[in-house]
């Protein structure tokens, strides 16, 4: 189909609706359209901020544009393949600004929707290099791929997780999902446990706490 925006509609249908226009072609997004998705993934990003433990991290606008560009170019080019290989790399390109806390929340209200891509793309085809592309971003944003296979060996948890907000989110979706090969993490482990208190039957009964042997 054609719209006067695809851009911006896959924004809203995905965010809203859960569910992706293909449209007709490739177009390039212009500023006015990246200012107005800034302004509406703002608006998202102060909606969900009512569920923060504080309301100290801001908006990085920079992020959420990068983000949902990169959503964007991902959907469409499901479908549309002819001819957009040697444009991969500037379509889909990796995360410039600085990552904190605001621009790994900022960004996630689009990257929360590229697991499901990444699925749709290897099912269609598993050598597909965009795939390896997509599974590099969530890599480094992690927290919009909870749940979904990622190598994470080599992350220092405790200074990922350092901000206070930020690990009440992580921690909330680990659960939410029941991830355990996060969860079983000694540092997570150890935090999820006291946070549950009295309460761990309630809240994940199956958990089992991690007990540190000393050698």
């Amino acid at each position: 189909m054609k719209a006067q925006s695809p851009f911006l509609d896959t924004l809203f249908l995905l965010r809203q609706e859960e569910c992706i226009t293909i449209f007709t072609d490739l177009q390039e997004i212009s500023r006015k359209e990246e200012n107005d998705a800034a302004e509406y993934l703002e608006t998202e990003f102060e909606k969900e901020r009512l569920e923060f433990l504080f309301d100290t991290i801001s908006y990085d606008k920079e992020a959420a544009v990068w983000a949902a560009k990169v959503l964007y170019h991902s959907a469409q080019l499901y479908l549309i393949r002819e001819n957009t290989a040697k444009d991969l790399n500037r379509l889909i390109p990796p995360f410039n600004g600085k990552r904190d806390a605001s621009a790994i929340l900022s960004a996630d209200l689009s990257l929360r929707f590229l697991p499901q891509i990444i699925l749709a793309l290897q099912q269609a085809d598993p050598e597909d290099q965009l795939i390896k592309l997509l599974e590099n971003i969530l890599t480094e944003f992690h927290y919009s791929a909870v749940g979904f296979n990622l190598e994470l060996e080599n992350i220092n948890w405790e200074k990922e997780l350092s901000d206070m907000t930020y690990r009440k989110l992580y921690f909330e979706r680990i659960v939410e999902k029941k991830v355990y090969s996060l969860a079983e993490l000694p540092f997570i482990n150890r935090l999820l446990i006291a946070e549950f208190g009295m309460y761990k039957e309630v809240f994940w009964k199956e958990l089992k706490k991690y007990e540190q042997v000393n050698l």
